[in-house]
């Protein structure tokens, strides 16, 4: 058996009904030998590749387009990052960036779910010409 882990961030979209615990419960039941965690956000989760990319398959059968997953690059509990052995927090930003964009991917997945795909793409950028610049700055002198 190897002994390489992986650990996972399970988060929730905002718009979701479902709660952290309610997730943490359900992944305690979905695979066995994995490290939960349950967050403000989601929850972590720490196993073997094999057995995460289990409950990967799981998770996103059960809540298609509610849990978003990116892996972690520090196990849980490590001295470097946990706050309980004053470890830092690089990233929480980030995190807090990314949480913040999931009802916009929830709905457009949704959508796609239900086979909208009246998407337009945006007009094509073109290089602005030099002397449209010039008569930019000319005008706000």
């Amino acid at each position: 058996m190897s002994t390489a882990r992986e650990t996972r961030l399970l988060m929730i979209s905002p718009d979701s009904k479902v709660t952290p615990d309610q997730l943490v419960r359900n992944v305690h039941t979905m695979v066995t030998g994995l490290l939960v965690k349950e967050t403000c956000y989601g929850c972590l989760v720490e196993g073997t590749p094999e057995t995460v990319a289990a409950l990967m398959k799981l998770v996103r059968e059960r809540y298609r387009n509610e849990v978003f997953s990116k892996r972690r690059g520090y196990p849980q509990g490590d001295p470097r990052r946990c706050r309980a052995q004053h470890g830092t927090r690089p990233g929480f930003a980030q995190l807090e960036a990314e949480w913040a964009e999931l009802p916009l991917i929830q709905g457009a997945l949704d959508a796609f779910d239900r086979g909208e795909n009246d998407y337009d793409r945006p007009a094509e950028k073109r290089p602005l010409p030099v002397s449209e610049l010039k008569n930019i700055c000319e005008a706000y002198r």
